[in-house]
Formats: C-alpha cells, structure tokens, sequence
C-alpha cells in the first residue's frame, strides 16, 4: 500500500512538473541540456519538504541519464550535468553540487558535498589564455552502491563501493571498496571489514 501511494504520489508530481519540463527542452535546445539543467535544478531545488522531493523526483526522472524513482534529491541540491545517473534508493543531502557523476544504488551523499565532473573541469595548459576560455574536458565520477560520503566533502574521484568518506574530506585519487577514508587529501584510514562487517 506504501508503495503504491508513493507511486501515485510521483506521478502526481509529474503532472505538476510538465511546465518545467517543457521549459527545459526548449531551453536545451538554446543554451544546452547542461547549462538548461543547472538552470531547472536551481529553480526545483527551492521548494521544501516532501513535496520539493516529489517535484524533483519527477523533473529528474525526465531530463537526466538516468534517475530511478526512488532516489531522493534535498533542499538547494543543484545538477550541473544532464548526463549524470542517480540509482535507485540513493539519498542526496541539501545542498549539494553534482556534476557527471554516477550515484549507483543505496549510496548517501551528505549536506554540502560536492561532486565535481572530475578533477579538471577546467583546463590549465594555455598559459597565453584565461583559464575560463579553456576546454573543459569532464570526466564521469562513479560512487559505487551502498557508498556514504559525509557533508561538506569534495569528491573528484571514484568511490568503491560500501566505503565511507569522512566528513569534509577532499578525495583526489580513487578510493577503494570496503574502506574509511578521510582528510585533506583523503587517505584510507582503516577497512571497513576491520570493524566487525561481514567477512571481518
């Protein structure tokens, strides 16, 4: 019954979005499908509560990658990449900043955090030019499932699978499966198997 009302409740916020909808596809067709994202995700991420969930649920659903109806985006999150992909049961924290990223199933994103297309999303090689005249060459970052990063960390790398990044941590260099990250660059600081998770 629960199931069934949250359904009926998405497609309910489906019809409410259409108008947003419709704005975007014309807009992508202008500026861009990632310049037309941002520009949506700012205005959906302003509405609270469970309605603002439904409501972006539903844009989601339609205008990126790949964004499975169960995942839940908070207050003030922004997407900068329409081709970014949102897995099923994934929790996006308020406030958050994500670029082309895959969020596979059952991964938490705390407040705050960002993810980048990359860690050089701009380039830097032509001294003679400014760097904002510079390609932009993004690169996909993939958080594996049941992942949790906490607030306030900046991610600029893979995330393996079922590993925690510490809260304000800023992740350069992949981090494997299983593990405790954290610091400023992040390191591995323990396996998570260590602590008494299955195969410890």
């Amino acid at each position: 019954m629960k199931n069934l009302l949250k359904r009926a409740a998405f497609w309910a916020a489906t019809v409410a979005v259409v108008p947003s909808l419709l704005s975007f596809l014309l807009r992508a067709q202008v500026i861009g499908r990632d310049r037309a994202i941002e520009g949506s995700t700012q205005a959906l991420g302003l509405v609270p509560g469970i309605v603002g969930q439904y409501l972006r649920r539903a844009f989601l659903a339609r205008t990126l990658a790949s964004f499975h109806w169960t995942a839940t985006v908070e207050f003030g999150t922004l997407f900068s990449s329409a081709s970014a992909r949102i897995d099923e049961h994934v929790y996006v924290g308020p406030r958050c900043h994500l670029g082309l990223v895959h969020l596979e199933r059952d991964v938490l994103v705390g407040a705050g955090v960002h993810i980048p297309s990359g860690s050089a999303t701009h380039g830097t090689e032509e001294v003679a030019r400014p760097i904002r005249e510079q390609q932009r060459p993004k690169a996909l970052v993939t958080v594996g499932h049941g992942a949790w990063i906490g607030s306030a960390a900046v991610v600029m790398a893979d995330i393996g699978y079922d590993s925690v990044v510490g809260a304000g941590s800023v992740v350069t260099r992949a981090v494997p499966p299983f593990v405790m990250a954290a610091g400023v660059p992040a390191r591995v600081i323990r396996e998570r198997a260590a602590a008494g998770a299955p195969g410890a």
